[in-house]
């Protein structure tokens, strides 16, 4: 498939494709698409950056809008035909944006159903019957709970950035959520990377699923280019305003390990005149909120924060991830570099390196010059 005309989707959904000049489908959407709307479940791992929402987010569409079509609308209050399950507000809020345009066409529903919200508002997002639903994991249990959302008309579940979502403890509401659906409902997991947790998700509840491996996953994208500054006595910082006296184009999202890092990081910059604002856990959500609209809208080019901001958000104008501290882990890391270099774009990541951090750049090395494998096959227990 070379083009998203290739592919049998509806008329309305090709013409708000070629509206938003979307015409070449990247590596995961032409493997996991087809398979989509083929009615088969799919585990889908690739890079961040790499187009996972529209990759299951355009057969839901085609699915829920064709059963329209043969005389088979949503009538019912609260029972939802297709639900993204994500770990967070803010993924949640980006999720919902990207099916957007294509509802305008399509003139099918999306709701959405996030933690940090008041019930009175969660209760209003529910009003009248739609087709999609995106949820948290903790306050679609809350919802279902109250009686004010059933499962059992659901056609399609996606589990999305999974890891994120284990690595937030909502494990066991996932099962639940998966168990509360039909039997017969198709399901799809996406995440960036598979920890064993993750595998484990994948063998007990993916049974026959389709494995997709992007040949980029459990690697950076081509278009990033990678800077290792090496820190001498421990003196970061100069170091820090060297770099960013030279401009780049998009804002900058500076990483470190904890949050009195961030704190700190943030302090020493605002003294030195560096506009900048922070984002971390521990912090009123609230406050949270804005610091990243203001980021995202190029009010401020400068952002400062830890692991949180690594995972699912959508960025547009990153042009820069600084490693003011390496995390441990690789995991980590490919998270972190994937907020630049997004579909396609180019971005530049700058690596502050010391003795200690060793380990892990003698792995990143050892990754970038390792030829590029093919995907892997499908874990066995995944195909039983």
């Amino acid at each position: 498939m070379n083009s998203f005309a290739d592919l049998p989707l509806l008329p309305t959904l090709k013409e708000t494709l070629v509206e938003r000049s979307l015409t070449t489908p990247t590596e995961i959407q032409t493997q996991a698409v087809p398979a989509l709307l083929a009615g088969r479940s799919v585990v889908g791992v690739a890079e961040t950056g790499s187009g996972k929402t529209l990759a299951y987010a355009l057969p839901i569409l085609h699915r829920l809008k064709t059963l329209e079509l043969q005389g088979n609308p949503v009538k019912v209050y609260g029972e939802p035909r297709a639900i993204v399950v994500v770990p967070t507000r803010e993924l949640g809020e980006q999720v919902a944006k990207a099916f957007k345009p294509f509802t305008h066409t399509t003139r099918l529903r999306v709701r959405s159903l996030l933690g940090g919200t008041t019930m009175e508002q969660a209760k209003r997002s529910l009003q009248g019957p739609f087709e999609v639903l995106v949820a948290t994991p903790g306050r679609l249990i809350k919802m279902m709970e109250a009686g004010l959302v059933t499962l059992g008309d659901v056609q399609t579940l996606v589990l999305d950035e999974a890891d994120q979502m284990l690595d937030h403890g909502f494990l066991p509401d996932v099962r639940r959520i998966v168990k509360e659906c039909p039997v017969e409902r198709q399901l799809a997991l996406f995440s960036a990377t598979v920890p064993p947790a993750v595998e484990k998700l994948i063998a007990d509840l993916f049974t026959g699923a389709e494995v997709i491996r992007s040949q980029g996953s459990h690697r950076v994208v081509p278009t990033l280019t990678t800077t290792q500054l090496p820190v001498a006595g421990g003196k970061r910082f100069p170091l820090l305003e060297r770099l960013l006296d030279k401009k780049v184009e998009g804002g900058t999202i500076l990483f470190v390990n904890t949050r009195e890092q961030c704190d700190k990081v943030a302090e020493e910059l605002e003294e030195a005149g560096w506009p900048c604002v922070v984002y971390r856990g521990e912090m009123d959500k609230a406050e949270r909120r804005r610091n990243l609209k203001a980021f995202r809208e190029g009010e401020v080019a400068l952002l400062i924060s830890t692991d949180l901001a690594s995972r699912g958000l959508d960025v547009e104008h990153v042009g820069r991830v600084i490693n003011y501290h390496l995390p441990q882990q690789m995991e980590n890391y490919l998270h972190r570099v994937g907020r630049t270099a997004r579909a396609g774009r180019p971005g530049l990541v700058v690596n502050f390196v010391t003795e200690r951090d060793a380990p892990l750049v003698n792995k990143l090395e050892a990754v970038r010059s390792a030829p590029n494998m093919a995907p892997k096959p499908a874990p066995t227990k995944a195909r039983r």
